[in-house]
């Protein structure tokens, strides 16, 4: 991967260079009237981008600029009270605060994050402040840095928060989930494993959030193998119902277990890949547009389309993610914009290299 990435650290820099000629890319002077440029097509500068989250949800940011501009947790916990359980969106949206706490206790260790130790001191029965916080405890030992026995502590610190969570609210699937990351954590043996994941299917069976979390478990580089990380995938998939973004789970797991080194294109146009992208598109055209998910699987689509040089297909699902970084792959990388930046430059480039322009992307 490092090759590649010194490949596309160069690309990324020439971006603003790239001539458009049908059947081919090539670097031309700065400055040229051939140069593509994405803000052609109204895509946000890199430093605008927003690393935060997938996709819009402007709810969210604007109670977490409450919640930590006056360190009073109220907001927050009016909007999860107003989100329905078993719901993508309250999954979303219990990552996404206790990873603005887990930021903020990093970067101000002895004051950060203080409104959410009171969340939870001074509501102890408050569903979401329960939620929050097992998933804040699971971020600190991932972003924490400390040693194997600190970590470990953590998570096992985490493990009794989710319990206690299910128990303020049955049926919610969200501490389950949750759940499955200190599962991960904290090497469960599969059968282990599974008495979560049992749990996920009581609550919320066609949940995709939980199938992702679940998938990175039988990975290879977890504790399953690629035959188990596919076969839970396709499983998924192929009881999923019309509308359902599970039929993306393959592309998920082929993305997990991408060789090292793959740049050959050929690679990219193999029957494998080609099927795993066909399920993507499928769900993403049958999802329903205000599904929180649907921006994970268009940002990973992304990813593949740029890379199978599927120029059109790729800025087809960029003019609907752009804004928003927050996602894998991005987030896979030290600086998820700048990533993000690479592949919609090159999508751009290829696009306008095969005879596109903005006119004819909004056509």
């Amino acid at each position: 991967m490092g090759i590649l990435w010194g490949l596309m650290a160069v690309l990324m820099i020439a971006w603003v260079v790239m001539l458009r000629r049908r059947g081919g890319i090539r670097q031309v002077a700065p400055g040229s009237p051939d140069a593509a440029d994405p803000a052609d097509y109204g895509f946000m500068r890199q430093e605008d981008l927003d690393v935060r989250l997938p996709g819009p949800d402007q709810d969210l940011l604007d109670v977490m600029s409450v919640v930590q501009r006056h360190q009073d947790f109220t907001a927050a916990s009016q909007l999860l009270a107003g989100t329905g359980k078993e719901t993508e969106a309250r999954w979303e949206r219990v990552q996404a605060i206790a990873g603005a706490a887990a930021l903020e206790a990093q970067q101000t260790p002895r004051l950060g994050a203080g409104w959410l130790h009171a969340w939870r001191s001074q509501a102890p029965k408050d569903a979401g402040g329960a939620q929050v916080f097992a998933e804040f405890l699971v971020q600190q030992a991932w972003r924490g840095g400390g040693t194997e026995d600190e970590q470990r502590i953590i998570l096992e610190e985490a493990r009794r928060a989710c319990d206690q969570a299910a128990l303020l609210a049955p049926g919610d699937p969200v501490p389950h989930i949750t759940h499955l990351a200190v599962a991960r954590g904290l090497g469960y043996s599969q059968a282990e494993f599974e008495q979560v994941w049992l749990k996920i299917l009581d609550t919320a069976p066609g949940h995709m959030g939980a199938h992702l979390a679940g998938l990175r478990y039988w990975c290879e580089k977890w504790h399953g193998s690629r035959e188990q990380a596919f076969a839970f995938a396709e499983a998924a998939a192929a009881r999923a119902p019309r509308g359902s973004l599970l039929a993306a789970l393959p592309l998920f797991a082929l993305y997990e277990h991408l060789p090292d080194l793959n740049l050959v294109r050929g690679f990219y146009e193999s029957e494998v890949v080609a099927k795993a992208m066909h399920g993507a598109l499928f769900a993403v055209h049958a999802a329903r547009p205000d599904d929180p998910m649907l921006s994970h699987v268009r940002h990973l689509l992304v990813f593949f389309l740029v890379r199978g040089e599927r120029w059109s297909e790729a800025m087809r699902q960029l003019v609907r993610v752009d804004g928003h970084v927050g996602a894998v792959p991005w987030t896979a990388e030290a600086d998820p914009a700048a990533s993000y930046a690479v592949y919609r430059a090159l999508a751009v480039a290829g696009y306008e290299a095969n005879g596109g322009s903005p006119a004819t992307l909004s056509a």
